[in-house]
């Protein structure tokens, strides 16, 4: 089934050096743009990953064991460009759109609004629609992208893995799933509230909104209470966040609240 489409809706896959949305890097990068009249532009970039060790850029080692998934080994990326030299790209290339993957709001989504933060590139996701793909598989059949794909597409994917193969089988999943499901609506706002577990504020998901549109912390000892009234309860709670292991993202958007509430 052709896509409802208000606005353009760019479908895209990462493959990393790990699964830390913290401290884990992008090396390959595509994404498939499908504008409203069923156009459509497809790019894909390998980047050579950097991390700051002492205040100097060091290129990170991808390890082992995420090679072993995706098959990019150091040497694929040494000539590459870091994420902060395609960065602008990148965000023209998606500006105005909206966003599909697969687990994408739980890690694409959050790891490349973090690696914008790192090259210091301004990238408001918040205006976007985004949809995942895998949500809607999982609450309909419960299965992995390559199972998703053979189920839905009756195809296998023969190269798993590869952020161009996977995009690419994202796009024709949710083609296939709106073709077999009568009731999941072919509307951009309706299947991205569907495939969303969480009405997040971040976009890890540590704070999220209630039902009354009120932030709530969505993890830890004070997972449920409202963020407001913790960080007037308890306000060394704020600083614990700053100094520990969680995303730009998240900080940014703690900060934000705190600033508003005094």
């Amino acid at each position: 089934m052709k896509l409802d489409l208000k606005n353009p809706i760019v479908f895209f896959d990462l493959e990393t050096t790990g699964t830390s949305i913290i401290k884990d890097k992008i090396i390959e990068i595509c994404y498939l743009k499908v504008y409203p009249n069923g156009n459509e532009e497809a790019k894909t970039y390998r980047v050579k990953p950097i991390e700051i060790i002492n205040g100097v850029e060091e290129t990170m080692h991808i390890p082992e064991e995420s090679t072993a998934i995706h098959g990019i080994h150091d040497e694929d990326v040494a000539d590459c460009p870091t994420f902060k030299q395609l960065a602008q790209t990148i965000r023209k290339d998606i500006e105005g759109c909206d966003f599909a993957g697969f687990n994408s709001n739980r890690f694409d989504v959050p790891l490349l609004a973090e690696e914008f933060l790192r090259a210091d590139v301004d990238v408001d996701l918040s205006k976007h629609k985004f949809i995942d793909v895998q949500v809607i598989f999982h609450k309909m059949e419960q299965r992995t992208l390559s199972a998703a794909y053979k189920f839905y597409c009756h195809k296998n994917l023969e190269d798993a893995h590869s952020a161009e193969g996977d995009t690419r089988a994202t796009y024709e999943v949710l083609q296939a799933q709106l073709d077999l499901y009568p009731d999941l609506k072919n509307d951009i706002n309706y299947l991205s509230e569907y495939s969303s577990f969480t009405k997040n504020v971040d976009y890890a998901g540590r704070m999220i909104y209630d039902d009354q549109e009120r932030e709530v912390f969505n993890f830890g000892k004070y997972k449920g209470q409202l963020v407001a009234e913790v960080l007037h309860k308890d306000p060394g709670y704020y600083g614990w966040i700053m100094n520990n292991d969680f995303t730009l993202n998240t900080k940014a958007m703690l900060t934000k609240i705190r600033l508003r509430e005094k």
